[in-house]
């Protein structure tokens, strides 16, 4: 369960018209703030991300399905389990909680997010990056009139 304050935040940026993934943005970060205070490791920055879009799909927020062959996308058709309405396995959920808990933590460092991205970006077309920068420097705002995120 997301906490109340990221709830809050994705609600805020919805209302403020801001695009799906900038909402999902959130829960990405608290996922990696969870990684980083030790409350359970990832073997790379990719799951710490898949986790949090994860959570911003349950939340709500209006996210294209994972891509196929994932096992984010067998849970979200529902091929994963036989009945959708029956509770989680509690010895499941035990036992993936406890495997989270054995990774490593080194998967949300400032290293390993800057490495995903710039391979992420070396996946997209030199007109894709360019239209996404030219888009940030387009609706930056200024220091002093942007919101607080408490750090």
């Amino acid at each position: 369960m997301p906490d109340q304050e990221t709830l809050r935040r994705a609600r805020q940026d919805a209302e403020e018209g801001k695009s799906p993934s900038t909402q999902a943005g959130e829960f990405v970060r608290e996922e990696i703030h969870h990684v980083r205070e030790g409350k359970h490791g990832v073997r790379n920055s990719k799951q710490a991300i898949a986790i949090g879009l994860s959570k911003a799909r349950k939340a709500g927020v209006k996210l294209p399905a994972p891509p196929k062959g994932t096992a984010s996308a067998e849970k979200a058709t529902g091929t994963h389990n036989k009945s959708r309405h029956s509770r989680p396995s509690t010895k499941r959920s035990r036992a993936t909680s406890g495997a989270l808990k054995r990774e490593g933590r080194s998967g949300a460092s400032h290293r390993a997010l800057s490495r995903h991205s710039r391979t992420a970006s070396r996946g997209r077309t030199a007109s894709s990056r360019s239209q996404a920068a030219r888009k940030a420097a387009r609706t930056r705002t200024s220091r002093s009139s942007s919101r607080s995120r408490g750090r």
